[in-house]
């Protein structure tokens, strides 16, 4: 029941961390059901690639519901903006249900979406616009991206004229399209933590794993079944080595752990520091020492009295 200041739980971390499980347990101790903050598992047919750890939602324990996770098909465009709309209708629901949110996530993006209170726009395409712009000179470009923003502390906008034409277009829609307000979101986060060799050991043993479990085949079926090399390569680290170990690109498996292995660490890194740059923005993250479940119930328990259903 949700009697505290928030109304919603975080977890967040980087890949491997753990933030799943923790979330689970998470959500059996207080009776919350989870919200995926991930820009692939939304996809069907994205199983071992994107991490989903279905049988997380199911170990130890009564099944803990969960949202936003295989939710859309491959072919479907799926991109923040329809994450933050889904995500607060998500968060509406459980609310309305008096079931505690927990957001359980690394995609740093999708996880801002749902957390900060601002509403995105989603900016069609203006095929008007984009005909006119292709008579007009770079500096009359400029010129009505200034007008259009009203002040440019930002110049990055016009390095290219695609960029500039598309900031354009976001910039006179936005002007007269005000988004609806965004749901009251008080969220508790927490932050899952590893030291660096430990993280590093658990990335390789997860992709190990998940190779024995059929991660390649995986990649096959969805080839087989018309998904786009560039889709593939599109959808993450993942897709994209295995891709060229299955072009014959990466020559053997032992290979394509060293090199896939190096990436999702590489991955990991950039995860962290956006984390580390949502708490210069204001973020308070409760950092735990590894997916530490007593640690959580303790942080979790004071935030939220008497919501314990067990």
């Amino acid at each position: 029941m949700i009697t505290s200041s928030y109304n919603l739980v975080a977890v967040i971390g980087t890949t491997a961390s753990g933030k799943t499980r923790l979330g689970v347990q998470l959500a059996r101790r207080f009776g919350g059901e989870i919200i995926a903050a991930d820009s692939r598992q939304v996809y069907r047919g994205l199983d071992l690639g994107s991490g989903k750890d279905l049988d997380e939602y199911q170990a130890d324990g009564p099944p803990v519901p969960y949202h936003l996770v295989d939710t859309v098909d491959l072919e479907s465009e799926y991109n923040v903006f329809a994450y933050q709309r889904d995500f607060f209708c998500a968060f509406d629901s459980l609310t309305n249900r008096d079931v505690l949110p927990i957001v359980v996530g690394g995609s740093g993006l999708y996880i801002e979406a749902a957390l900060n209170r601002y509403r995105m726009v989603e900016v069609p395409v203006d095929e008007g616009w984009r005909i006119e712009a292709e008579g007009l000179e770079d500096n009359a470009l400029e010129a009505r991206l200034r007008q259009a923003k009203g002040s440019l502390h930002n110049t990055t906008d016009l390095t290219d004229r695609a960029r500039t034409i598309r900031a354009i277009e976001i910039a006179e829609y936005s002007a007269c399209h005000t988004p609806e307000p965004a749901p009251d979101i008080r969220p508790l986060i927490l932050g899952v933590r590893l030291e660096k060799e430990v993280l590093h050991r658990r990335i390789r043993e997860r992709l190990v794993a998940r190779i024995d479990e059929g991660l390649i085949e995986e990649v096959e079926q969805l080839l087989r079944n018309g998904i786009p090399s560039e889709k593939l390569d599109f959808l993450g680290l993942e897709f994209r080595y295995v891709l060229n170990y299955v072009e014959g690109d990466i020559k053997n498996k032992n290979d394509l752990i060293q090199k896939l292995s190096a990436a999702i660490v590489q991955f990991a890194r950039k995860q962290a520091k956006w984390f580390r740059r949502m708490e210069r923005k204001g973020s308070v993250i409760h950092w735990i020492d590894g997916p530490d479940a007593n640690a959580a119930f303790e942080i979790v328990s004071q935030a939220f009295p008497r919501s314990e259903t067990g």
